[in-house]
């Protein structure tokens, strides 16, 4: 599981960002200063830090400095100044990329994914599974996804249903295996739920002259054939 670090003082702003990223199955830790980041920064083993420009104590471009001269954590820096000047100041110091409030939480999440895609890059190609269906690629380390060469946004449910497939290729799977699978065996959910996601990923997934990538079994459940 990633570790995502947001460090940003407006509060209601971190909540809502760390219930988006724990939805997308991100494990998410909150500083609101700029020193209290800085030591969790330092103390703590994270896969990418969100860096707040203008924080109390010390300002953004400061811990960023400081963090820079212990590791190289990936930093996406966070503010609602936009000159050329600022972007400009939070690379130099030290940040991977930038965003500029509002910022829509899908851009935040496209932003994390290129980074962790630029990380994904940099390691020895052993490290890297990939999974395959006719045009579709899917590569687990980065939970990303491919058809034809075009990244297919997903969410985390229709990631793990997507994965329950690929791995169990041309294998019937019925509804309750994949409530199991995708949503655990404690889930509350009704079993139509799988229906909903399944009609999801098609829609994502299939192309409109094509069979669709996973096939209905009528009264049991569904299938990736090969």
């Amino acid at each position: 599981m990633k570790r995502v670090l947001v460090i940003e003082d407006e509060k209601n702003l971190s909540r809502f960002i760390e219930l988006e990223l724990k939805y997308e199955g991100y494990d998410t830790g909150l500083a609101f200063t700029g020193r209290d980041g800085l030591d969790m920064a330092l103390n703590e083993e994270w896969d990418v830090i969100l860096l707040d420009l203008m924080l109390p104590g010390l300002n953004g471009l400061e811990v960023c400095r400081r963090i820079r001269q212990s590791n190289e954590t990936p930093i996406l820096m966070i503010t609602a100044r936009d000159s050329v000047m600022d972007r400009v100041s939070g690379l130099d110091s030290g940040a991977d990329d930038y965003i500029v409030k509002p910022f829509a939480i899908e851009e935040l999440l496209a932003r994390l994914r290129a980074v962790f895609r630029r990380s994904q890059n940099d390691l020895p190609q052993s490290t890297v599974t990939t999974l395959g269906h006719k045009d579709l690629t899917v590569y687990k380390e980065s939970r990303q996804v491919y058809k034809d060469g075009n990244e297919i946004i997903v969410t985390k449910r229709e990631y793990d249903l997507l994965l329950a497939f690929l791995e169990n290729k041309n294998i019937v799977l019925t509804r309750e295996v994949l409530l199991n699978k995708v949503w655990g065996y404690e889930s509350e959910v009704e079993t139509n739920v799988v229906d909903v996601y399944v009609r999801y990923l098609r829609n994502k997934l299939d192309s409109t002259a094509d069979e669709s990538i996973i096939q209905t079994v009528r009264g049991t459940g569904y299938v990736m054939r090969t």
